[in-house]
């Protein structure tokens, strides 16, 4: 899925950390542990066939992917998640969801790693200094 939207909103995300403080890191590692089973939790219902079986993880993943800034993949979860709560009505198949899914759990791993980057304590962010070099 590929919007020309970058993945994080770094404005949400900067406003994410500051309110969570110092549970900060806690609270993003419980989003890449429900965010990998929101996904395989998708993929098995998409394989399965299951419309029903697709909301509440797709809702879970689209929930937590905006709450850190993840607005590329929280469209996706939220995509998957109309279409299966339309199916559920209409008591059909979520085929139209498949080209969500396909693409999730690359989406997924691509927006950890920025989060990851981004939140290293360990990652220098500030540039060397003009004829300084660095260690």
């Amino acid at each position: 899925m590929d919007t020309g939207q970058p993945l994080i909103d770094w404005a949400v995300l900067s406003a994410a950390r500051i309110e969570l403080g110092a549970n900060f890191v806690r609270i993003l590692g419980y989003f890449r542990e429900d965010g990998e089973k929101s996904v395989a939790a998708i993929e098995a219902a998409m394989r399965s066939g299951s419309a029903a079986a697709l909301v509440l993880p797709a809702h879970t993943l689209k929930g937590e992917s905006r709450q850190f800034g993840a607005e590329v993949l929280a469209a996706s979860a939220e995509a998957i998640e109309v279409i299966a709560r339309d199916c559920v009505e209409s008591r059909d198949a979520p085929a139209d969801a498949l080209q969500h899914v396909v693409g999730l759990r690359a989406l997924f791993d691509q927006t950890l790693i920025l989060l990851e980057q981004e939140t290293n304590p360990l990652v220098e962010r500030r540039p060397a200094a003009f004829g300084r070099r660095s260690l």
